[in-house]
């Protein structure tokens, strides 16, 4: 049974999770940043499947939150393209993919968010299984838009991340196909206080249960049924 390598991106903390700024004071999203990239990196490498997770980014504070977890690092290469462009993301996954096979050959890849708080391994086992080999796969977020996880079970094929906005769509379009599982926590990566909600709901990680609590966030349905 071949095994993954996995890659994470994840931008500056000055730039993180900015929709999320109404429920959140600045520091505190960052540290929240930090805390769901523990709980992905953690989740992760609970797949026996998963033999490594290398996190590529700019920054030194969520360089040693990934080093603290178990991932291997990736410094982000030099680009010519603006900070908040999100082709950096897609170009910084590619040069990790590239270091990923300099180091472990012909292997196989995973791209995955860097914001799955509520992800467990067995639904990243699942997925893994269930991606066709040959070709790429794709695992579609919970707004049916969006990309939580990018495949690639092919030893000499391109990762080709399309991350961003229509992922989803971009990333059929260069012949992925999507993933049909059901994999709640795989699929929900948070951006907003709506997605924090969903996740709480499903449970999430320790890491970031922890923060939430020394923060003291409450909720915004807690107590209603409808929740």
């Amino acid at each position: 049974m071949s095994q993954v390598h996995a890659l994470i991106a994840v931008k500056d903390l000055a730039r993180a999770k900015s929709r999320l700024a109404p429920r959140f004071a600045r520091g505190d999203r960052e540290r929240l940043v930090l805390a769901m990239l523990t709980d992905t990196v953690t989740a992760a490498l609970s797949v026996p499947r998963v033999a490594s997770v290398t996190v590529v980014t700019p920054d030194p504070i969520v360089a040693d939150t990934a080093l603290a977890a178990g991932a291997e690092l990736y410094p982000e290469p030099t680009l010519r393209l603006p900070d908040a462009d999100i082709e950096r993301l897609n170009e910084a996954l590619a040069h990790a993919a590239k270091h990923v096979r300099l180091r472990h050959g012909g292997v196989d890849l995973l791209a995955l968010q860097a914001d799955l708080p509520a992800l467990q391994g067995s639904e990243l086992a699942a997925a893994i299984g269930a991606a066709p080999r040959g070709r790429r796969s794709y695992v579609v977020d919970h707004r049916g838009t969006g990309t939580s996880a990018l495949l690639l079970r092919d030893p000499i094929g391109r990762l080709t991340p399309r991350f961003g906005r229509e992922s989803a769509m971009r990333h059929r379009e260069t012949g992925a196909v999507a993933l049909p599982g059901e994999w709640p926590g795989l699929r929900l990566d948070v951006d907003t206080a709506d997605d924090l909600e969903l996740a709480v709901a499903l449970g999430v990680g320790a890491a970031t249960s922890g923060v939430l609590d020394e923060i003291g966030w409450v909720r915004a349905c807690a107590g209603e049924s409808s929740c």
